[in-house]
């Protein structure tokens, strides 16, 4: 495959294997993933911040069950909030810290067997900063449709 063809979902396809739900610190919830995480779960944004969420500071992160993972992996290995899981892991790998060090791409990669190393990370960088650019877009278009 010609690297000029290399598109974002050539470099990270998702294996559903829960690796990205189990600790590093938590996943930060939005004001728009609270709204649509409530709404899915049939309850009010500010009783799923009591219920489900842990604080950070001052920011609510979704609670962890003893065993480390996200509240919302269950037994048999699924995200039950997968339709409206958080922006935080919606854009997952593509994060800001790989524009810092692209070498992170390869770090995560040892934690995540979805992540292809197999590219030049010159072009690692290069999808990263358009799916961070079109995450933008989103939310720029979302928060001008409410």
């Amino acid at each position: 495959m010609p690297f000029k063809t290399v598109q974002p979902d050539d470099l990270f396809e998702c294996q559903m294997c829960g690796d990205c739900c189990e600790g590093f610190g938590g996943t930060y919830v939005t004001e728009t993933d609270i709204e649509n995480i409530a709404r899915f779960i049939g309850t009010s944004p500010e009783t799923f911040v009591k219920d489900y969420c842990q604080m950070s500071g001052s920011r609510p992160v979704l609670a962890q069950k003893e065993d480390q993972y996200c509240i919302f992996w269950d037994e048999i290995k699924l995200c039950t909030i997968h339709p409206v899981k958080p922006r935080m892991c919606r854009a997952w790998p593509f994060i800001q810290s790989v524009l810092i060090d692209p070498k992170n791409w390869e770090i995560m990669s040892n934690s995540c067997s979805g992540i292809r190393t197999d590219f030049p990370l010159s072009i690692v960088e290069k999808c990263v900063r358009e799916k961070l650019a079109e995450d933008k877009q989103e939310l720029t278009s979302h928060d001008r449709n409410f």
